[in-house]
This record gives C-alpha cells, sequence and structure tokens, in this order.
C-alpha cells in the first residue's frame, strides 16, 4: 500500500495539517519540526500526490511557462531551470509554447489562466516585453515575473529579471576593437526581441567610444536562427569592402554565418572573427569553436521561478521591492575570434 499523508504524521507525531505545512514550505513551521517531518518523508518514502493536493486545497500549485522562441537550446534551459525550481518548491510546471505572431495571443492565455488553475506565469521574451500582453495579465489579476532584456522604462521591476544584453555586447565588441578591428559588421535578431535592440546598442556604443563610426551598411536584420546567419553573412563577405569581423547577435546565427564563411572559402579566425552571443552549444559545436557571452540561462530561470514562488507564498504581488534580479552575460574567448589580418 502507498504511503499516506497520515502515516507520516503518525510516525513524527505530529498533525496532518502538520505534515502539510511542512510539504507545502510554509515559513510559519520551526525547524525541529520540519527536521521531524522530513524524516518521517524520507524514512517512508513518502511521495505527495501534487494533483490531489491541487484539487483539494484552493490554492494552486501550478506555475505555466509561456514562451515563443526559435532557439531550442534557450527553451529547455529555461524548461530545465523552472522546472528544478518547481521540483525543489512542491510546484508543478505547465509548458505552454504560442506563436509569438498569433492574433488571438491574448485571449489564449486569458482561458489557459482560467481555465488551468495556474497560480502565476513566468514569461520570457518576446512575451515578457509587449505591453499589451502585461496589461492583459494585470487584468486577470494573475501573478507573473519576466525576464528581459533591459529595465528601461519599467515601473515594475521587483517582478523582472534583468539580462544586460547591452552591457556584454559591448564587452564582445571592445575585443574585436582590441584585435583591431576597424570593420565589425552585425547581423540583428528579431525586432520583436528586447534583446536584439540592447545588443545592438552596446555595439554602436563600444564603437562610438573608441571613436569608429557606425556604418549602416554593416548592420543587416535579421531573425534569431542559422539560416538567418547564412544569407547575413553571405550579404556582409560580398561587400567591396567586407568587414574584417562579424558580431552575431546569437551563436546560432554566429553559426550560419561560420558556415558561409567556409563556402566562401574564407578562412577564421586568419581572414574573417566571428564572435556569438549566449554560449549555447552552437558555439562549441562549430569549428573553431565560437567566442561568445555566456549567458546562465538555466540559473536564469531558476531565479525567474523563485522569484514567483516567493511571491505566491508571500500573496501579494508586490510583496519583493527595490532592485530587479540581474544577470550579466560575461565574455568567452575562443578560436573564432583573432587579430584582423594585415
Amino acid at each position: 500500500m502507498s504511503v499516506t499523508i497520515n502515516d507520516v504524521a503518525k510516525h513524527a507525531g505530529v498533525s496532518m495539517k502538520t505534515v502539510s505545512r511542512v510539504i507545502n514550505r510554509e515559513p510559519s513551521v520551526k525547524q525541529e519540526t520540519y527536521d521531524k517531518v522530513m524524516s518521517a518523508v524520507a524514512e517512508l518514502n513518502y511521495q505527495p500526490n501534487q494533483a490531489a493536493r491541487n484539487l483539494a486545497s484552493t490554492r494552486s500549485y501550478i506555475i505555466g511557462f509561456v514562451y515563443s522562441n526559435p532557439n531550442a537550446y534557450y527553451v529547455i534551459d529555461m524548461q530545465n531551470g523552472i522546472l528544478s525550481e518547481c521540483r525543489r518548491r512542491g510546484y508543478e510546471l505547465l509548458i505552454h509554447p504560442c506563436q509569438k505572431d498569433s492574433a488571438d495571443f491574448i485571449e489564449e492565455i486569458t482561458a489557459l489562466v482560467k481555465h488551468s488553475r495556474v497560480a502565476g506565469l513566468v514569461l520570457t521574451p518576446p512575451f515578457s516585453e509587449r505591453p499589451e500582453i502585461i496589461r492583459a495579465l494585470n487584468e486577470l489579476d494573475i501573478q507573473y515575473v519576466r525576464v528581459v532584456s533591459s529595465d528601461k522604462g519599467l515601473t515594475d521591476v521587483h517582478n523582472c529579471v534583468v539580462v544586460d544584453d547591452k552591457g556584454a555586447a559591448y564587452d564582445i565588441t571592445k575585443h574585436l576593437i582590441a584585435l583591431g578591428h576597424q570593420r565589425i559588421g552585425f547581423l540583428s535578431g528579431g525586432e520583436e526581441h528586447g534583446s536584439t535592440g540592447e545588443r545592438r546598442a552596446g555595439y554602436e556604443q563600444a564603437l562610438l567610444d573608441h571613436q569608429i563610426s557606425v556604418k549602416k551598411s554593416l548592420v543587416l536584420p535579421g531573425e534569431y536562427s542559422f539560416n538567418s546567419g547564412v544569407e547575413g553573412a553571405k550579404k556582409l563577405l560580398s561587400r567591396k569592402n567586407p568587414p574584417t569581423a562579424i558580431f552575431a547577435s546569437n551563436d546560432e546565427i554566429a553559426a550560419g554565418a561560420l558556415f558561409a564563411a567556409r563556402l566562401l572559402g574564407i578562412s577564421i579566425p586568419e581572414q574573417l572573427s566571428i564572435v556569438g552571443f549566449e554560449d549555447s552549444p552552437f558555439s562549441r559545436q562549430t569549428w573553431p569553436k565560437l567566442t561568445t557571452a555566456h549567458q546562465p540561462n538555466q540559473t536564469i530561470a531558476e531565479t525567474a521561478a523563485s522569484l514567483l514562488i516567493d511571491q505566491l507564498k508571500a500573496g501579494n504581488a508586490q510583496a519583493s521591492e527595490g532592485e530587479p534580479k540581474r544577470f550579466s552575460p560575461e565574455l568567452v574567448v575562443r578560436d573564432s575570434s583573432g587579430p584582423v589580418s594585415d
């Protein structure tokens, strides 16, 4: 027979209500009581039935992860990070992919909140950076935490995890400049992502700070995809005066740019330096391996989930005040960047 919460209570010498408070990690439980109950849980190998708990309680223990991102590695890291924190804190995870261009997205999210009993949502770009979505969530009175690329213009920073894309892009560009590069191409990701504008801003600021003019002909629009990197690099490298280095907005774009350079017989990094962003597996699966910025997506996701659960337990979306949680991707120098050729 399976072990019940009543068995745990008898074994620990406490009430069923106390066991429930310990399992739900309520802050008012004394450490001695917590240790006694958790020892009984371990000895009896008790497995709480999360589905039953959700049905029996007026409080939900389900967190929703809503996303639309073409980068599979990013999505997997975010899922794993949120799931890890949910398991640690006694919550379930509902994964809900959406289409960023869907005309009825607001209705879809409204239905999710009303019919799935989610306690709160973790939002990632581009949804986390769209004002109309945030307004709809506020009207639904649902708690949420969003991962964003900048806190510029935000008034609700208490429930944001901010990634300093601009600062990291500045460091990457400065690295190329230090290697002697003056003509540095920039391959953008999708404009619906705030990260695209922030990374481009960091690139441009580094150039200006080093007295290098920003040439619009070297900045190309694109998407966060391998094919976008291939096409963008071909365009840049076909110019009469091509760049000596290419800064791609993520590693997938950079891998595509590297592929295009190979097709054109261009040696990396002897004739052309290529750098990416995020330090995804793409950056280590290419040859040569890509110089990039390490963005700890799984840790970012864990932090977002932890912040949301803290707010849910406090019972108030404004429970966390002050500065947002911040992450600064760090430069990782590998073999794809080198001194400018004579």
